[in-house]
């Protein structure tokens, strides 16, 4: 209660965070600067450096400044501002912008850093608005410098982010920064190899993740005060069960790969009766499993045990503490009577985990004398002087023939999406380039509306639809004027039937192969393979979606980032919604819980996609690591309503391991109803959406499916299984014990990896 009341006589700090100078953090600096000013708070700037980049200085507006302090650095000549604290004093105002937190102060300032400075004016109840980039972070300095070989100048302390009320991500493309630099409005001297493309991406990966972790923790407080469950279903947490066997760090290895594709932390366990001494061997091994473990970064406990049939409760149990998504083990081997006599420890855990996956790592050496680990492979086949086939070179022409494809990302309605789409197009007009505004909905936001100047709009085509006219985008008159760029807003739409097409991205994708350039924008809970995410996170099940190789068609993907209790501000100031529409839309969808996981799955989702567009360059230097194996993934689905979270499921794998991926059904005997048949046709195309291969087998017995999946994943030389739970599925439920077929295709599949998935709609 105290630290409360102290916190009321303190200034409020906010932090815009970037990959690199020139993103643009002083410009939304500034531009919000000017928003507080127009709702009558007392605003000034002093020490912000708009380094002459002309949209920066055009945000100055009419913002008071007071004078900085300026002096001449001596190490380089250059010319450094100092705040000056006396005169702010003095002027005392609501709220002050100033750059640079990491900055150095003249020898003999009241303060040797910006960062004191700032907390200074905090302690006297004045406000702060800063910038910094996620280089000059302690903790990451290091690892930016091995990853980029930039070396941060200054530093500010790990923890200053958690100073802070609100933290921002300023988000920029490669693409967009380098045309900053032709341009010349950067001017960044001392670090030019800041600017190499592949160094901007891990720099950009890097604040992505930062400011993710940072959203994640402040959920986890959120839902603590609220009293709900801590866990957030985004965020993966592997656990790996390991013994002091030779197997011990290959499981821990194998579960670190696999924290890393999926952006996760890694924990290790042991099992062991500590009344009894170990042999020799197990503490050979078991110092090598800690070294490693201390190695990766992970966390690994030893844990008590009286008894091997105590272990499955016990991993149970400390998943749910410890808030682990995915739990990373050897399969069994037993056999199918050796588990009927004396149980399996797989059998039991799997009764008893809740919203957990279960990962049972292939026992290849075996079966086959292989490797768990990964081999490295070719990392490209070699050139050769082989004349293109006619339709290659079709395919050739028509990419370079293809518009170029920008997409502007949030986590929901509201954050900016299509203002910035409007402000680069007015940017591009400005510049002499023919843009058009093809598809616009400003849901009468004032700020919006304004920002379409002087871009020409192109008229809507209106349609008849159960009595009702309707209005849509007409493609055909865009692809008859044929202007360089076209603006598209919300491309998840659905559109009304009579067109050419069902959805507004096949619209985008006509005009990009007609050669016509499209920025669009599009939030997070609509894309397909998230469906259940955002369905577990909002309790509302999104119907338009947008498959995600459309997100990986785009040359250019943005995060537009705006922090939950801003963007509810935003809702009661009227400028998301109508009025009426504000008591429900906070109650519900925009409810600060589901904000801040949407936000977090958001800022997750594009550093993957950045990782993966690093990958695609064969950069050695991405977050995640190489994943060299071959993989093919193998989905095994039922007809009942969790086959879809499976199909998304066995998706996601696929595109983090770049491995083709087919999904299989076995109908037991030989007629399909329609009903089942317009199921299974809904499954087909979501696969297909998906971008995998759908397929149905027939089988007169049950007892029969095991063999047939087992002969299917084998033709397709299948590296990984991904199955229900037998409790949830009811063809894989079978007889009871362990001759279900979960569990004899299991048995089957021991020199693969096989996913088990949560039997509930956690995930």
């Amino acid at each position: 209660m105290l630290r409360m009341i102290s916190k009321l006589h303190e200034g409020t700090l906010k932090i815009y965070i970037g990959p690199i100078s020139g993103s643009g953090k002083t410009y939304h600096m500034l531009r919000d600067g000017n928003h507080l000013r127009e709702q009558g708070v007392d605003v000034v700037i002093c020490a912000v450096s708009t380094m002459r980049r002309p949209e920066t200085v055009e945000q100055l507006g009419e913002l008071e400044r007071v004078p900085s302090i300026h002096w001449i650095r001596r190490s380089d000549g250059a010319e450094m501002k100092d705040l000056n604290l006396d005169a702010l004093l003095v002027r005392n105002p609501e709220v002050v912008l100033v750059d640079g937190l990491a900055h150095r102060n003249r020898v003999g300032a009241a303060h040797a850093t910006r960062l004191e400075d700032i907390r200074f004016l905090l302690r006297h109840n004045i406000s702060v608005m800063t910038t910094v980039n996620v280089y000059e972070l302690e903790g990451y300095t290091e690892l930016a410098r091995q990853l980029t070989g930039v070396r941060a100048m200054h530093t500010v302390p790990a923890d200053t982010l958690e100073l802070a009320d609100e933290v921002k991500l300023i988000d920029v493309t490669p693409e967009a920064l380098l045309i900053r630099l032709a341009e010349g409005h950067l001017q960044d001297h001392d670090h030019k190899e800041l600017f190499r493309q592949g160094n901007v991406g891990i720099l950009r990966e890097l604040a992505l993740k930062l400011v993710a972790e940072g959203v994640n923790e402040s959920l986890r407080e959120h839902r603590e005060e609220l009293g709900l469950p801590v866990t957030t279903g985004i965020m993966e947490r592997i656990l790996v069960s390991a013994q002091y066997q030779w197997s011990g760090s290959i499981y821990i290895q194998r579960g670190h790969q696999i924290a890393r594709r999926l952006n996760g932390s890694l924990h290790a366990v042991v099992f062991r009766q500590m009344k009894q001494p170990l042999s020799k061997e197990a503490a050979v091994f078991r110092r090598s499993m800690i070294k490693l473990v201390e190695k990766i970064g992970g966390q690994m406990q030893e844990l008590p045990i009286l008894h091997r049939r105590y272990i499955p409760a016990a991993l149970a149990n400390y998943a749910i503490e410890q808030q682990i998504t995915r739990i990373v083990m050897g399969h069994s081997r037993r056999t199918r009577w050796q588990e009927i006599w004396q149980g399996s420890i797989i059998n039991s855990l799997l009764r008893q985990l809740q919203g957990v996956d279960l990962l049972l790592v292939a026992d290849r050496i075996a079966c086959e004398g292989e490797r768990v680990l990964p081999a490295k492979v070719s990392d490209a086949e070699p050139r050769t002087y082989r004349r293109l086939s006619e339709q290659e070179m079709k395919e050739k022409i028509g990419l370079i023939r293809r518009g170029t494809f920008k997409i502007y990302i949030g986590a929901a309605p509201g954050v900016g999406k299509t203002y910035m789409m409007l402000r680069e197009g007015n940017d591009l007009l400005r510049k002499g380039i023919d843009v058009q505004t093809g598809m616009l909905e400003t849901h009468g936001r004032a700020d919006t509306v304004k920002q379409i100047g002087s871009l020409p709009i192109v008229p809507r085509v209106k349609r008849l639809y159960q009595g009702t006219q309707l209005e849509e985008m007409d493609t055909e008159a865009i692809l008859q004027s044929h202007p360089e760029v076209v603006l598209v807003d919300e491309l998840a739409h659905t559109n009304v039937p009579g067109g050419a097409w069902h959805k507004r991205y096949e619209d985008v994708l006509q005009l990009l192969d007609a050669g016509i350039s499209v920025i669009t924008t599009v939030n997070v809970q609509h894309l397909e393979s998230l469906n259940d995410a955002v369905e577990h996170i909002t309790g509302v099940r999104v119907r338009e979606t947008v498959p995600d190789r459309i997100i990986q068609l785009a040359d250019e993907v943005q995060l537009i980032d705006v922090a939950p209790e801003a963007l509810r501000q935003r809702m009661r100031e009227g400028k998301i919604y109508a009025a009426d529409k504000v008591p429900q839309a906070l109650a519900n969808f925009f409810r600060t819980g589901n904000l801040i996981a949407l936000r977090e799955l958001a800022l997750r989702e594009l550093a993957d996609v950045v990782d993966e567009r690093l990958e695609a360059q064969q950069s050695p230097r991405t977050l995640r690591g190489p994943w060299r194996q071959e993989e093919v993934v193998f989905v095994c689905v039922s007809n009942d309503r969790h086959a879809e979270r499976l199909i998304r499921r066995g998706f996601r794998m696929a595109y983090r391991l770049k491995a083709a991926w087919y999904v299989h059904h076995v109908h037991i005997g030989t007629a399909i109803s329609c009903e089942l048949q317009e199921h299974l046709s809904s499954l087909e195309q979501l696969t297909v959406r998906l971008g995998g291969y759908f397929h149905i087998h027939y089988s007169s017995r049950l007892r029969e499916v095991p063999d047939i999946l087992a002969a299917k994943a084998a033709e397709l030389k299948a590296t990984q299984l991904v199955v229900g739970q037998a409790k949830r599925v009811w063809w894989l439920n079978g007889h009871r014990g362990s001759g279900s077929v979960v569990n004899r295709l299991v048995r089957l599949s021991r020199h693969r990896d096989v996913l088990i998935v949560a039997d509930d709609d956690y995930k």
